[in-house]
């Protein structure tokens, strides 16, 4: 035979666009169409409804960006249509190509009962299934119009992503707003045609089965009449059956499809702008679980559920009864779908804490997995914090995005630093927004890694990001694809089947060890460091206000603020969102969370204030409360007492140009460029400034990543470096016994100040830095060459540390070219090391040299500013405080000590001494003492190793103790544990996380 296949799937393709799909509504009227356009912020759907309306032609501009405009939408349905399915068929100017990112719309009754979103894959609004004829259509729409800032040319740099700077002019043009008859039949054969076309073209070239799909597409055409489609689309389809009826093969790959619009918290919409795109969303997901019979839709984000019920009530109403039949799933047991790298492991506990509790409260449930499809990389202390939070899987995507390296699995367990495992999934389908195309459905199967041994893979099915979820022309597709020759099927299935199924499938799986590294995005890091700083403070504020209050409430009656405690930490756990706190928003978002962090900070001193006042009583020794677990200056560790003075003392000497700064256990040397020439441990006389380099020395990149701007710093970047040594100024003194010193630069636009101080019995230079950054596209590093042989980086993470070669062997390695870290990074060498602590920072990148006659340097710099000028253009523009330190022969543990205090400074107060309601002995750090969540009254205490050894020893509550616990991360109760007078016996494997509930006597 002649090859006409081009010709049948060209026709085919045609006739679906230009004839079929436009027949689906047939005998259409227009409505009649008035408006309101809102001056400023959206308001309530009652107040809307009650606006005063004026006639608005269609055809004519409406909404200017980040405007809201309420249209009255006034028609009576033809009455030769009784009986026919009639549907309000709007177009407020859409494009299909930018679902979730231009305008949306949420169309209301008369009465206030919402009944769907409109958006550029949803322009349709059901009126009637079975029309009376002669029926009025009285109907609101509340319109958003969201400007498009991610265009069909990328990541140009736009005033528009903030509603301060935006452009006045209305953007989009309100096309038509028409009655329809909705015909069956019509919109069941485009789906046919659909499916069948997009199968064929992913089966081999001259298969049988694909042959005889072309044929019978030929035959469907054959016998539709172009001038009548509704009148023939029943023979057409009837021509269809055949190819549409023939079963899969009884090995074809499984699909589970869950419904899906993964909606981001923020990113180029601002936190308001989510809540009205939630409402929109789940209100068209219901409306969709209403029409049919087997389709779920999972969310993630107790906040996103709490937005709802709080802004939209009546939208709330109809989720949580689709909840409660099975349809609408909670997902995630997450607050949002947060970033996982940089939070501490107390925020993490708390996104568990929280998300939990609330799906318990409101649905009676908890979610069985995490659900974090979208997150930049995914720390390797998770698997423990997720085993111990209780979640029994976890479900991630965004590694399949890896620049250079293939991830080898799809199901597999993963370890993490502490040795705990957690079964995991990858969709081989590459994406979290399927739409069940034939390519997505054949690449899930063809892609799948564990095939041998597993038969499927979840599909999170519906359009995302920003909203929209799935549309019915998705589950019309599942339909047709649930058992179907050449095709994996599709079925729904909730998540929790799919994990039991595969577990049963993989009771050995493969395993990957260590954190799972995007090798992308490696910039979110670093950009926004504003956000970045405030996160950082107010993690540690919280945990130091919940220590207070908690020592507080047990030794002195303290009523425990429970509530403004929860409220401050959904507020942080919110702007950990994987697209907030990475630092790749719209201006608004950011300037929003910046104000939000300084009332967090603000409120948060204030109730340490408050219980440390307290505590201390009317005492008037000058005490210090000391909030970092270890001893410091003499005070225990969750205690306050007057602190021992310093011992030792500092000598700060000139000569030849240089300045040389020592104490009891180090000297530095800086020269006439400010820059550290050699850091000396006087106790082994090592150096530790690499010979004949410069540390403290800041170096800035030009950073124009070949897109995504503020979220990529490319490898290139390290081609061009410009090291910054001029000095405007230099000065030193010997100040409150330390010496310090003061260095100010200039170059380009900015210019910085630092200050170097060192104090007696410590072996940190601390470094106070204020720069005044008026670059662009330029990323500011500063570099330490270190005198170390190091094999390995030790960089921070939750409750412990993450090891990385410091080689690049294989393109693992090279990716790994910008890492993150917490409080400190650390590298040492048999006998000697030395770490860099941050108070802000979270990137850092290392480099290892050699040479015959000094040997290997290893090379470590933090990462500290960014200028990208997408999404927003005045990225980290203005002045910025860095606070790190130098800790010259430091071991992991002087690390974590020395981390600790840069990031929870002493307070000073006039009162009584404090003993630590909660102590433990050497090696085992206490990282969180607060009241259990429950409002039981019991005392939750979290204690975890931190240096990567075993370690046995006592936790001690200085309380009346009834009854102990251990207990999840969560809090949930666990098994009794003896603790005679309040002291627990605790063994702890390397990083082990542990948390005890105390029930207090009395």
């Amino acid at each position: 035979m002649h090859d006409d296949i081009p010709l049948t799937t060209g026709r085919a393709a045609r006739v679906l666009t230009e004839r079929i799909r436009p027949a689906i509504h047939s005998h259409r009227t227009p409505v009649d169409v008035s408006w309101h356009e809102l001056p400023g912020e959206p308001i309530a759907p009652a107040e809307g409804r009650a606006l005063d309306f004026s006639p608005f032609e269609v055809g004519s501009l409406w909404g200017p960006a980040w405007g809201t405009t309420w249209f009255h939408l006034a028609a009576t349905v033809p009455a030769e249509w009784a009986g026919r399915r009639v549907e309000l068929l709007v177009d407020l100017g859409f494009d299909q190509n930018m679902t979730g990112f231009q305008c949306e719309g949420l169309v209301y009754t008369a009465d206030g009962e919402p009944v769907k979103s409109l958006n550029p894959r949803n322009q349709w609004v059901p009126v009637a299934d079975h029309a009376d004829g002669d029926e009025t259509v009285d109907l609101f729409l509340e319109a958003a119009s969201n400007p498009v800032l991610l265009d069909y040319h990328p990541f140009l740099p736009t005033q528009e992503g903030d509603v301060r700077t935006s452009s006045p002019k209305r953007l989009y043009t309100f096309r038509h707003a028409d009655l329809a008859v909705f015909e069956p039949e019509v919109h069941e054969l485009s789906l046919d045609v659909e499916v069948l076309l997009e199968l064929q073209a992913e089966l081999p070239e001259s298969s049988p089965r694909r042959m005889r799909i072309l044929q019978a597409l030929d035959d469907a055409l054959d016998v539709l009449d172009l001038q009548r489609i509704p009148e023939t689309a029943p023979d057409a389809r009837a021509a269809l059956a055949p190819a549409l009826a023939s079963p899969a093969e009884a090995s074809a790959h499984v699909v589970s499809a869950v419904g899906h619009a993964h909606i981001d918290s923020a990113w180029l919409w601002p936190v308001r702008e989510t809540i009205r795109k939630v409402a929109r969303t789940t209100s068209t997901m219901t409306e969709l679980i209403g029409q049919t019979d087997d389709f779920l839709y999972g969310m993630s984000s107790a906040q996103q559920y709490a937005w709802i019920k709080e802004h939209r009530p009546e939208v709330y109403a109809k989720v949580k009864a689709a909840v409660a039949d099975g349809r609408f799933l909670p997902l995630g047991g997450m607050w949002v779908e947060s970033d996982t790298v940089m939070p501490t492991g107390e925020a993490i506990a708390r996104q568990f804490l929280y998300g939990q509790q609330f799906f318990e409260q409101e649905f009676g449930v908890r979610s069985a997995g995490v659900w974090l499809p979208d997150s930049f990389g995914y720390s390797p202390a998770l698997p423990q914090l997720m085993r111990r939070a209780g979640f029994d899987w976890f479900f991630t995507q965004k590694i399949s995005w890896n620049q250079v390296n293939k991830f080898p699995h799809h199901t597999f367990a993963w370890e993490g630093i502490d040795g705990s495992r957690m079964f995991t999934h990858f969709p081989s389908m590459d994406t979290y927004n399927s739409q069940l195309s034939g390519m997505e459905v054949a690449k899930a199967s063809r892609q799948f890694r564990e095939s041998r041994v597993a038969t499927g893979s979840i599909a999170p099915v519906g359009w995302g990001d920003g909203g929209g979820g799935t549309t019915r022309e998705m589950t019309g597709k599942a339909e047709r694809l649930a058992d179907l020759e050449g095709s994996a099927r599709v079925r729904w299935e909730h998540p929790d089947v799919f994990f039991e199924r595969a577990k049963s499938e993989l009771p050995k799986p493969p395993v990957w060890v260590g954190e799972l590294y995007l090798e992308l995005h490696r910039a979110t890091l670093t950009s926004q460091h504003k956000t970045k700083q405030g996160n950082r403070l107010t993690e540690h504020l919280l945990v130091e206000a919940e220590l207070w209050s908690a020592t507080a409430a047990v030794r002195a009656g303290l009523d425990y603020p429970h509530d403004a405690l929860d409220a401050l930490w959904k507020q942080v756990l919110l702007l950990q969102f994987h697209d907030i706190l990475p630092g790749t928003s719209i201006a608004w978002v950011h300037r929003e969370a910046v104000e939000q962090y300084a009332r967090v900070a603000a409120e948060a001193t204030a109730i340490i204030e408050q219980a440390q006042a307290v505590l201390a009583g009317e005492g008037q020794e000058r005490i210090v409360f000391n909030a970092s677990p270890l001893l410091r200056d003499g005070v225990a560790g969750h205690s306050a007492a007057v602190a021992a003075p310093a011992t030792g003392t500092v000598s700060l000497t000139q000569a030849d140009g240089t300045l040389v700064l020592e104490n009891d256990l180090v000297r530095v040397t800086i020269s006439a460029e400010g820059l550290i020439t050699s850091a000396v441990d006087l106790t082994t006389g090592r150096e530790t400034v690499a010979t004949g380099q410069e540390a403290n020395l800041l170096q800035l990149h030009q950073d124009f990543p070949n897109m995504w701007d503020a979220w990529d710093v490319d490898r290139y970047y390290r081609n061009r470096v410009d090291d910054l040594r001029r000095v405007d100024a230099l000065h030193h003194e010997t100040r409150d016994g330390a010496a310090h010193v003061r260095i100010e630069r200039s170059f380009s636009a900015s210019r910085v100040v630092q200050e170097l101080v060192l104090r007696p019995g410590s072996r940190t230079v601390e470094i106070t830095q204020t720069t005044a950054w008026h670059e662009t596209e330029k990323f500011l590093k500063i570099a330490f060459p270190l005198a170390i042989q190091a094999e390995h980086t030790s960089a921070e993470t939750q409750f412990g540390y993450a090891k990385r070669v410091t080689h690049t062997n294989t393109s693992w390695e090279v990716a790994k070219f910008e890492t993150s870290m917490h409080r400190f990074v650390h590298v040492s060498e048999p006998g000697f090391g030395a770490a860099l602590v941050t108070d802000s920072t979270y990137g850092y990148d290392v480099t290892r040299d050699a040479d015959p006659e000094t040997g290997v340097t290893t090379t470590l710099r933090l990462s500290l500013l960014r200028a990208p000028r997408f999404p927003d253009p005045e990225t980290d523009q203005g002045e910025h405080t860095h606070r790190y330190g130098f800790v010259i022969g430091a071991s992991t543990a002087d690390a974590t000590e020395a981390g600790l205090a840069l990031n929870l400074p002493a307070r000073e107060r006039t009162g009584s001494p404090v003993e630590a309601l909660v102590s433990a002995t050497d090696g085992i750090v206490v990282s969180g003492v607060k009241l259990a969540a429950d409002r039981s009254g019991d005392l939750v205490v979290r204690v975890y190793e931190p240096d990567g050894r075993r370690v046995t020893g006592t936790v001690q509550v200085a309380a009346p103790a009834a009854a102990v616990h251990e207990a999840s991360l969560i809090e949930d109760v666990a098994a009794e544990v003896s603790a005679p007078g309040g002291e627990i016996a605790v063994a702890l494997t390397p990083f082990e996380v542990r948390t005890y509930r105390v029930r207090l006597a009395g």
